[in-house]
């Protein structure tokens, strides 16, 4: 196995996924290519300043590929955060080596490209949609207020809209607190 600098030799590669990372930075995206169709060493193939979706416009069915790609998510204006996802794309007629070779490869590329919050590997573009990837980090966040109460609750009342359950179960959680309390004390 070739060593990662092997890999990644492209001195922009390390200064892209930094200006990615910063928030001083416009760059929220970054695609990594194979420089050919036999070669093992990637390069900086694009950088973006906008959504996942413009990743996708720049992942070929027939090529493999890595993505790092930072999105803002919250539950309103005061409790955004910043997150990072990593993506390694094989499409779906990329030929067979190469896809074998991205399964120990892909360790190396995580060595320059370190800290994200969800690695998705795919040949489904499908699974790059914005709403998906954002289910993915507020799932890997663990701050998701769905559970299978609140799954239950909203199966029973369409109409209640996330927060409002999330009041409703803070409210029946003090109920619960409340009668226990009495109830061991």
């Amino acid at each position: 196995m070739a060593p990662a600098g092997d890999l990644l030799s492209d001195p922009e590669i390390a200064q892209a996924y930094e200006d990615v990372r910063s928030d001083k930075s416009p760059l929220t995206w970054l695609v990594l290519k194979y420089a050919s169709a036999t070669s093992d060493s990637l390069t900086l193939a694009k950088t973006g300043e906008g959504e996942i979706s413009q990743v996708c416009e720049e992942l070929a069915d027939d090529e493999a590929a890595y993505a790092y790609v930072r999105m803002k998510l919250g539950n309103d204006e005061y409790s955004e955060r910043t997150k990072f996802v990593f993506v390694v794309w094989a499409g779906p007629q990329t030929k067979i080596m190469r896809k074998a070779k991205m399964s120990f490869q892909s360790g190396q590329v995580k060595q320059v490209i370190r800290t994200y919050a969800v690695e998705i590997q795919t040949s489904d573009k499908r699974e790059l949609d914005a709403d998906a990837v954002t289910m993915k980090l507020r799932k890997a966040m663990g701050a998701n207020c769905k559970s299978i109460f609140f799954f239950l609750l909203s199966a029973f009342y369409p109409p209640l809209k996330l927060q409002s359950i999330c009041w409703m179960s803070f409210f029946l959680w003090l109920i619960c607190v409340n009668l226990f309390s009495n109830f061991f004390f």
